[in-house]
Formats: structure tokens, C-alpha cells, sequence
């Protein structure tokens, strides 16, 4: 059973559904009677009863000394089965229920109050006693030895070379008869390089048993051995023992691990702002600086894409230290805050397989929104969501939202509360491929009409005679894609390590990621895939035969909130596929690596099919020059249009030049060559496969011709790039595409491409033994250590692009469109109406500091200078090092 570890306020913020008097009386259940001297009292609330299925809220109050980590049982009176929860790791045997502290969170004081949150099936009826620890909450009384345990946290732990590291110990449950215990720690096994130095022996008492006492272990290393590893055992008289693994962390073992290391430290350095702490867990911004627009349009936003390269970024820490748990917690924090957990999506129940989402068609003018639902039109069957929730026991989706608000700067705040004390889900794209991120109206993904116009936002995209309140969320395949890729390398890793067990939990989460990652690979509306013209005229699909099994730009879902009085939820696929979001080592691991294979019946089928298909797109869309092309679509321009005639096609999908996105055009950025490209030099190199060396073989000449490396730092790799011409019609067979071209006609330093460049390169050296693409990664590793900063690698770039701040409908590169007549407002009080631009909406950007800058520029001055830190990038210079670390040393 999957138990999202989830920070507490996180999952709490979403209101409580309007449930029925007499059912809001039955499910409110205390844990105690009237007890002169309780040991703690539990409020149980059911906050959604649906018959079938139900979900309830948790709120325990200790009473009595403090207790780490807390346990709370409970019998359940029915069937009842927990299926998942939040905020607390729910296990379940026959009736009998426990729900114990997250790690974050292990300690409740004297007074203090938990609250989590499950999902179950069954009915909703309530437990009528509780215990905490082992001890009734009615009675108090304590239980003795045989009843309580020692505990350890954590139970692994790192040190540095010559240096120290903590655990701490306390025991679950008051002794017995008042008496002391005498705890000893001591190594029971491994190396005598490890020892103990403090806490060595340890008593607690009946007034302090559950507060922690620290045990220290120094390491006597000086690092130039293979890294000491060593068990410590912690025992007690009538307790059982437990163990404590400590492990020294290596060290760098050349000079490129060393440069990681340092890059390492400055991105996890609080003082130089890549993150900000929420309980304990930290979340990545998009960069450091606050005044940066592109896809995020704030700084301090952050994207599904930045969560997949911390993962990326602490992997990497792992195989060179050999510690992991900053990777565990970088997926722990991903969990919470960026996975949508069952408070977030609390109607899935609702949703019918068998009718996804009533189709609404896409324009290419944002102008044409909203655009009407259609109920006449067709859909096919999803034929992953029963397969889905009978494999995992819940209907919820686990993959990530590819927006937060992290800073509460737009202030929607947790799903409409307007608070800053947990990332807030938004959304901005949402009307059709011209849209630039210049004309969006950012909106929140829980719409409760707090803000905007009468109908929230909802109304600038969709035209319906009845709005409700609602929450919907957008995936970004490539990242979570992105994250699957990084877990198998972490798995490798440590597993090389033996240290394979210790990331075990966030693997078996990346399987499961995976498995739903699938509904990427389906048509929007589940329609047949292959020359689909017409939305009634394209025939709905029913199993498999509307996916494509491509990594389509996105998939979403969504349903009303719990207070609507007709639950509702739908899911959408997404039916056109960018080179640049194709992920072959996803797929290979989850089709080919026992520890990353999907749990459902069909998943690995599915990404096996998924990676030879992938291979096949990338052949077909490889231009005669080395570079791929853009894409393709089951639906052409967003409605199942006529594509031009000759439109050549990839297994019935039609050849899309620029695939979802037009301002800018999609296919332009040299960066989608390089991600794509870099997981398919790791696929080859790690598998030999010849398709992969094919298109290596002709794109990576390509790149190099089109690289240039210098003295002292002087560096350009490709900006942007023309395409002319089409592939041929895929037959089974590369042609070599002798009418499609493609011409590079600008030059950048883009420091997070430029390191992408090098590993992609690197992968290839090592598979081939290619001497010219070593040399321009070594370079390009060299010139990047040249742009170093107190904040990472940076170079400063010229942003024209700015004058787009002030650019009103109409204007000749776009502005934002708002309907006439269409009223509302931000939540800081700007007015979003028909003479609204992108600035005016987001006056909050007059007070940054770089804001001069660009008035400047907008009142004739010269374009501005920025030099951003974006995170991405800055874990892409990091790993590049790290990637030469490992393959030549």
C-alpha cells in the first residue's frame, strides 16, 4: 500500500466538503469518555462518505510526555479498508489500523495535536477507541516492556571522513513500573574505523522515555580508503535490540567529482536562495532571481521539470558519497508538494472510465476563447483507470502538477486561502498553441471563485451555461519521465553501492510514477489513433488502439471539488508528441529493470512497445543534416483538422513541424535537441542498442559542427535553428529524409545546454571511443568552470524579449487577450478586463529590484542584461561534472 509522506499543513488547506448534518454528527467521534486523566483524545471525522469508499480526517491531542515517534491504533467496526493517507504511514492487518508519524514530523509534545488524512473503501463509520503507543487513550495506563520498543532515528546514517554524525534514542512507551532502563550502543559489526563517542550509554526514566538522548558515531577515515561501513546495536533489558547502519560518505575520487561537490554545495547553501523550507523538506524555485520570464513567468515559481532535477541532483550526491538520504528527501518533498495527494483530487471516485471528458475543440488564436464544450462529440475508453486503481487501491493519479506558486506571489495561496505557507498548484497555458506565456492569466488549480470574475477563471477558457467549483491538474510527461530516468540511475547506483535498500521505497514510487506516466501515451480523448480527421467522424477507441505510446506534450485531470452537489471527474490525454519529451531510458527501465517494473498487469508491455516506438519516431524524424525534427499529432491543430494535403505520417499521426507550441515555435530551440539526445547516448551506451547508435551516429557530428570551444572560457553552442522541408512517410525503414533540413542560425551560451551538450557527448565517448566528442565535452567542461559565480556557473544574456511586458492585444508580437466585457481580479486587486497586458496583471513585478531594468527598456532604453541561475541549469552543470567523474575518471 503507497502512503504519500506528506508535510502537514500541506494536504489540509483544500476546504472540508458540505456533508449532510446528521452524517457530519455521526462521522465526529471522540476517543475518550470522561475520563478525570486521559492519555489523549482523538477527533475522527469523515469528510466525504460515498458508500463504496470514503475519506476521514484525524486529529490526535497527546495528553501525556511527549512521544517520538507517536502510533495511533484503532479497530475499524466494519470492512473497512485504508487504501492511502497523508501526513501519518497507515498500515492496515484485518481490522486492526495504525497510523504512525512521519519522519519529519516523529515527535508530539505535551498538548500537541496530529492531524492526518486516509482514503478507504466501505462505508465511513467510525472507531470507537484509540491507543497511543501501545497505552489506551481512555484509560491511560502504560503498558510494560514486552509492550513498548526501542527506538531509533534515523536507522542510517552518514558521516564524513574524520568526521561525526548523531542518531537519536528514546523509547516508544513508558517503562514499566517506573523503572530505569539502561540503554547501551555499541558496533556489533563492521569496520573499527566507525566508533561510538558519545551516548555510548544512555537511561531514561518514567519522565522522560520518549525524549530523544543522541548517540554520536565519529569516523576516524582520512578518506583515501574505500568509504567504512559498520552495524551499531542499541539494547536494552526486556526491549528487543535494533540496529543502526552508518556508513562514512566517500569522497571525490577525481577532480570532476571534486568540481561537483563544490558546484553541489552551492546549490544546497540556504544563504544563495535555490530553495525554501517547508517543515523540514525543501522545494526548488525555477531560478534564484525573482524578475525571469519563460515558461514559469516568476523566479519563484517552480516547475515539475526543476522537482526532476533535484532528484537528478541528489542521485548524483549518492554515487559520489554514497549517502542517500537527500535523494530520499528530495522524493519525499516532490510527494508533498508537487504530487497532488487525495485531499487535492478528492472526486476521482466519480470518474467513468467509459466516458473520460466531454471534448472541447482547440484554436491556434487565443482570441477564439472560450471555446465550447461539445457533447456531441464522441470519446473513446480510458483503458488504464480501472486497471490503475485495482493495482494500487485508489483512484487518485500519482504524478506531479507541472506548476507551483511557491512564494504565494500570485497570492491564491492553498486552494484559494490566500496563505504562504505551502506551495500553491497554478496553472497559465490554456489556450492553444499561439498562446505565449506573454498572454496567459495565471489562474489557480483548485477554482473556488475566490478570485478572478464571477466564474473564477474559467470562463476565459471554456464556455458552459453552468460553472462549478473545481480542481484540475496538467502533467508534463518529460519530467516525470525525467524523474523515472534519475530513479533508475539512483538504483544503479546504489545498488553498486550495496546500498540498494536504502532508496528502495522512492524506486518502487518511481514504478509506480511510471505506470501512470502511461496516460501520456493516449490520445486527448482516447480516440483511434491514425488518420484521425474529424471529431465525429475519428472513431472513439476502446483498449489500446488510441495510444500512440509516444510521450505526448501533456496529460490532465481534474473533477469538482467535494462541496459540489454532483461529483464529477475526467482525464485527458494528449494527443501530439514533441522529439524533445521522448525518454528512451524511462521507458527501458521500466520495461527492463525488475526494481523500476510497473505493478499494474500491462505496464511494462506498454513501455516496452513505448520504446521501440520511441526509437522508430526519432528515426523518422531525423533530418538529413543530424537534427530531429519537431513532431507529430492524432489531432491535427487541436481539432482533429484536415492537415494539408501530403502531410507525411508516422503510424497514422500526421508530421507536425512545430508540435503544441508556436510562440515561439517549438521546433527552434536547440535545447530539446540536447535533452532528448543525452538519454539516448545513456540508453546506447548502457545497452548497445544499434538504433540508438544510428541516430547518435548522424545527430552528434551535426552538434559538433555547430559547437565552438575557445580559450579562457569562450564557448558557443546552438540557439536557434530553421527547419525546411518534411520527413518521409515512416515505413518501418529510415530513409534518411533527403528533403528535410534544418540550418542553425544563432549562437548561445546557455550554460545548463551547454552542460547537457557535454554529458551527451561524454555517454557517446564511452560507447564509441570517439576522441572529437571527449575534446568538446572537456572543453566545454572547462569553459563552463570559467563562468563560475558565488552561485553556481552563470553568463549574462540580453533579454529583448522584455519589451513583451507592456504589449497590449493587438500589438505585433501578440498581448494578452481578454474578452470585452470580461470582468475581474487579481488577489492583490489588479483588474484583469479587455485593456489589461501582461504587467498590468502582475504589478508585483514594479517592486522587484531588477525592476528598473526594465522600465527602462520600456521607455526606450536599451534591452536589458540579466545573469540568471536558473536550477536546472545549475544541476545540469553539476551533473555534467559528475558524469565525466564517472566514465573517465
Amino acid at each position: 500500500m503507497h502512503t504519500p509522506r506528506t508535510v502537514g499543513r500541506r494536504r489540509w488547506r483544500r476546504p472540508l466538503p458540505l456533508l449532510a448534518a446528521t452524517a457530519l454528527a455521526a462521522a465526529l467521534l471522540p476517543a475518550t469518555s470522561a475520563h478525570a486523566d486521559p492519555l489523549c483524545t482523538v477527533d475522527y471525522t469523515v469528510t466525504n462518505d460515498w458508500g463504496s469508499g470514503f475519506t476521514a480526517e484525524v486529529s490526535l491531542t497527546n495528553h501525556g510526555p511527549e512521544v517520538s515517534p507517536w502510533t495511533l491504533g484503532w479497530d475499524f467496526p466494519g470492512s473497512q479498508r485504508v487504501t492511502n493517507a497523508w501526513n501519518a504511514t497507515v498500515a492496515q492487518t484485518g481490522a486492526s489500523a495504525t497510523a504512525t508519524a512521519p519522519a519529519w514530523a516523529s515527535g508530539l509534545g505535551t498538548g500537541a495535536t496530529a492531524v492526518f488524512g486516509f482514503q478507504g473503501t466501505g462505508s465511513g463509520a467510525a472507531p470507537t477507541a484509540f491507543t497511543l503507543n501501545g497505552t489506551s487513550c481512555e484509560d491511560g495506563e502504560e503498558p510494560g516492556p514486552e509492550e513498548g520498543a526501542l527506538v531509533v532515528t534515523p536507522a542510517s546514517l552518514a558521516v564524513d571522513p574524520g568526521g561525526t554524525a548523531a542518531f537519536g534514542v528514546h523509547l516508544s512507551a513508558a517503562p514499566a513500573d517506573d523503572a530505569d532502563v539502561d540503554v547501551t550502543v555499541e558496533r556489533s559489526s563492521g569496520s573499527e574505523v566507525l566508533a561510538v563517542t558519545g551516548g555510548a550509554g544512555l537511561t531514561f526514566t518514567a519522565d522522560d522515555w520518549g525524549q530523544s538522548q543522541e548517540v554520536t558515531v565519529a569516523s576516524s577515515g582520512d578518506g583515501s580508503q574505500d568509504p567504512a561501513q559498520a552495524v551499531f546495536t542499541v539494547a536494552a533489558e526486556g526491549y528487543d535490540p535494533v540496529t543502526v547502519t552508518v556508513r562514512e560518505r566517500a569522497t571525490a575520487s577525481n577532480e570532476y567529482e571534486a568540481e561537483f561537490l563544490d558546484q553541489y554545495e552551492k546549490i544546497k547553501d540556504p544563504a544563495n536562495g535555490y530553495f525554501r523550507e517547508f517543515d523540514g523538506l525543501l522545494v526548488p524555485y525555477h531560478s534564484v532571481e525573482t524578475l525571469i520570464v519563460e515558461a514559469p513567468d516568476h523566479g519563484h515559481a517552480t516547475t515539475s521539470e526543476a522537482y526532476s532535477y533535484y532528484l537528478w541532483l541528489e542521485a548524483t550526491y549518492g554515487r559520489v558519497t554514497g549517502d542517500w538520504e537527500p535523494f530520499n528527501a528530495a522524493w519525499a518533498s516532490m510527494e508533498a508538494f508537487i504530487i497532488p495527494g487525495t485531499a487535492d483530487q478528492p472526486t476521482n471516485a466519480s470518474y467513468d472510465p467509459s466516458s473520460p471528458a466531454t471534448y472541447i475543440a482547440e484554436s491556434t488564436d487565443p482570441s477564439d476563447y472560450p471555446m465550447p464544450l461539445d457533447q456531441g462529440v464522441q470519446v473513446g475508453q480510458d483503458p488504464l483507470a480501472d486497471e490503475l486503481s485495482g493495482t494500487y487501491g485508489t483512484d487518485e493519479v500519482y504524478g506531479m502538477h507541472w506548476l507551483l506558486d511557491v512564494d504565494n506571489t500570485y497570492g491564491f495561496g492553498f486552494c484559494g486561502d490566500g496563505t504562504d505557507d505551502a506551495p500553491g498548484y497554478i496553472n497559465t497555458f490554456q489556450r492553444g498553441s499561439n498562446e505565449s506565456v506573454w498572454e496567459t492569466v495565471p489562474h489557480p488549480s483548485c477554482e473556488t471563485f475566490e478570485h478572478g470574475g464571477a466564474n473564477g477563471y474559467l470562463d476565459l477558457f471554456t464556455d458552459d451555461s453552468n460553472y462549478s467549483e473545481q480542481w484540475r491538474y496538467t502533467n508534463a510527461p518529460d519530467a516525470d519521465a525525467r524523474a523515472v530516468q534519475v530513479a533508475y540511475q539512483a538504483h544503479t547506483w546504489a545498488s553498486e553501492q550495496g546500498n540498494e535498500g536504502a532508496i528502495a521505497d522512492s524506486v518502487s514510487d518511481a514504478a509506480r510514477m511510471g505506470d501512470y506516466l502511461r496516460y501520456a501515451m493516449f490520445d486527448k480523448y482516447f480516440k483511434e489513433v491514425g488518420d484521425c480527421v474529424g471529431p465525429q467522424a475519428c472513431a472513439p477507441g476502446g483498449g489500446k488502439d488510441s495510444a500512440h505510446y509516444l510521450m505526448s506534450w501533456y496529460y490532465a485531470w481534474g473533477g469538482a471539488l467535494g462541496s459540489a452537489e454532483f461529483p464529477w471527474a475526467w482525464r485527458i490525454g494528449g494527443s501530439s508528441a514533441h522529439q524533445g519529451y521522448q525518454n528512451v531510458m524511462a521507458a527501458y527501465a521500466l520495461s527492463e529493470v525488475d526494481a523500476l517494473t510497473p505493478a499494474s498487469p500491462t505496464g511494462a508491455d506498454d513501455w516496452a512497445t513505448s520504446l521501440d516506438r520511441q526509437l522508430e519516431f526519432l528515426q523518422w524524424l531525423q533530418s538529413a543534416d543530424g537534427g530531429i525534427a519537431g513532431g507529430a499529432t492524432n489531432s491535427w491543430e487541436g481539432d482533429y483538422g484536415q492537415p494539408p494535403a501530403g502531410t507525411p505520417t508516422f503510424h497514422g499521426m500526421f508530421y507536425d513541424e512545430k508540435p503544441v507550441w508556436h510562440d515561439p515555435p517549438s521546433n527552434r530551440w536547440f535545447g530539446f535537441q540536447v535533452w532528448d539526445m543525452e538519454r539516448v547516448a545513456e540508453y546506447h551506451r548502457i545497452t548497445g542498442d544499434e538504433r540508438a547508435g544510428d541516430v547518435l551516429d548522424a545527430w552528434v557530428p551535426w552538434a559538433l559542427a555547430n559547437t565552438t570551444v575557445g580559450p579562457d572560457g569562450e564557448f558557443a553552442v546552438p540557439a536557434d535553428m530553421d527547419w525546411s522541408g518534411a520527413p518521409d512517410t515512416w515505413t518501418g525503414t529510415p530513409t534518411g529524409n533527403p528533403g528535410l533540413r534544418v540550418e542553425v542560425v544563432s549562437h548561445n551560451q546557455d550554460v545548463g545546454i551547454a552542460a547537457g551538450l557535454a554529458k551527451t557527448l561524454l555517454h557517446y565517448a564511452a560507447a564509441t571511443g570517439d576522441a572529437d566528442a571527449l575534446a568538446t565535452a572537456e572543453g566545454l567542461l572547462e569553459s563552463l568552470l570559467h563562468h563560475q559565480d558565488d552561485l553556481g556557473v552563470a553568463v549574462p544574456e540580453v533579454r529583448a524579449d522584455y519589451q513583451r511586458f507592456d504589449d497590449p492585444y493587438g500589438a505585433p508580437d501578440g498581448g494578452l487577450y481578454v474578452p470585452d466585457g470580461w470582468t475581474g481580479t487579481m488577489p492583490n486587486g489588479d483588474a484583469v478586463d479587455s485593456d489589461s497586458t501582461f504587467a498590468s496583471i502582475r504589478s508585483f513585478y514594479e517592486d522587484d529590484p531588477d525592476w528598473p531594468k526594465v522600465q527602462a527598456y520600456l521607455d526606450g532604453g536599451p534591452a536589458p542584461e540579466f545573469t540568471y541561475h536558473r536550477f536546472w541549469a545549475q544541476v545540469d552543470v553539476a551533473t555534467a561534472l559528475a558524469v565525466h567523474g564517472e566514465l573517465f575518471g
